[in-house]
């Protein structure tokens, strides 16, 4: 196994920069996940990693060794690709063992390594096919177990699953994260897709435009978003955002918005006096942190149902409020039709509030 260090990296693109002061580190064994919309960096920063782009400035050391000048086939890594790369020619047993072959790696051991990977990966019995006669996730399965036979200190993935559809991208992700724990190595993994990061990873650093946004396990990043721009692209459906101001009433500092005035939590409003929070905020909270009810209670506040959209288990309710709108999970048992008017109560230990001018979080 193998630690990674990437200390103040950055990757410049003619005078465009692509990574941007990026400092991260990859314990051993760790199952890493790099998030972020297309153009963030994340791949540059993976094939920084791979030895496929030049590092502009700044190091990174496998272990205690830097390797800003080693050539990737020094690196002792095996990378997976989202584009399958697999030789079309030759059986799956054959792209499996191409690489031991180039190693002249003896026919006993080859065998005993690519039958090993591919019973993990549920393969064993498709060995004598070519790739035009697999599916989409048995020729990933392929590429990944090219990788595994290997047996590198350091696997990095790029979106190798984007391709599959939902129901086997869902299956996949079990099984890398199963893998992972049974080969006991360290795996890094580039995604744009927040479910695969939040479920499959140990720590997820999420990226936006060349920098690193926030840096932690996964419900720390979901729970305690750093900013807004990360809390609003974490989460599924997205989390509602409303332009408030801060004012005292009674004795509480409470949130102001033209539908409703509602008190902060004592531990909040500590936090907001402490860091000297501004009068104007921007409060967060996602739609599953909303209460829908046909009946005004304690803290409710009123608004209008402009449309709902059925999920199975779950209906979305779009709100329309004074110059705004909502988005609520309801149960599916909701009746509120177009036009009716309901009441809302947010779930105040679960809201948050960003400073409107940087974005930063408050809670």
């Amino acid at each position: 196994m193998a630690s990674v260090t990437i200390a103040n990296v950055w990757k410049y693109y003619g005078k465009t920069s692509a990574v941007r002061d990026l400092n991260l580190n990859c314990n051993d064994g760790e199952f890493l996940c790099v998030l972020g919309p297309s153009g963030c960096g994340k791949s540059s920063t993976l094939r920084m990693l791979a030895g496929l782009e030049h590092i502009s400035a700044g190091d990174i050391l496998f272990g205690e060794r830097r390797i800003n000048d080693i050539p990737p086939k020094d690196r002792d890594i095996a990378m997976v690709f989202e584009n399958y790369a697999l030789y079309p020619h030759k059986t799956v047993y054959g792209n499996i063992a191409n690489s031991l072959r180039l190693r002249g790696m003896s026919k006993a051991d080859i065998q005993q390594r690519v039958q090993k990977a591919a019973r993990m990966l549920e393969i064993d019995h498709l060995l004598d096919r070519r790739p035009g006669e697999l599916s989409g996730g048995q020729k990933q399965r392929t590429a990944i177990g090219r990788a595994i036979v290997r047996e590198p200190r350091l696997f990095l993935f790029d979106e190798p699953i984007a391709h599959l559809d939902a129901k086997l991208r869902a299956h996949m992700r079990v099984e890398l994260k199963l893998m992972q724990r049974d080969l006991r190595t360290t795996m890094i993994y580039v995604t744009h897709d927040q479910l695969e990061a939040l479920s499959m990873a140990d720590r997820v650093a999420v990226m936006h435009e060349g920098v690193l946004q926030q840096f932690g396990p996964p419900q720390e990043v979901y729970h305690r978003p750093a900013n807004r721009w990360v809390a609003g692209f974490v989460g599924e459906p997205p989390m509602n955002f409303l332009d408030c101001d801060l004012a005292e009433e009674g004795g509480d500092l409470c949130v102001r918005h033209p539908n409703f005035t509602t008190p902060l939590l004592p531990e909040q409003a500590q936090i907001m006096q402490a860091k000297g929070g501004g009068r104007g905020v921007t409060l967060g909270i996602r739609p599953d942190e909303i209460a829908l009810a046909a009946e005004p209670g304690l803290h409710a506040f009123s608004g209008q149902v402009m449309i709902t959209e059925p999920l199975g288990g779950d209906l979305l309710v779009d709100v329309i409020l004074e110059g705004s709108k909502v988005l609520v999970k309801a149960k599916p048992n909701y009746r509120g039709g177009r036009g009716e008017v309901c009441h809302l109560t947010f779930d105040r230990e679960r809201w948050h509030l960003f400073d409107r001018e940087d974005g930063q979080a408050y809670f």
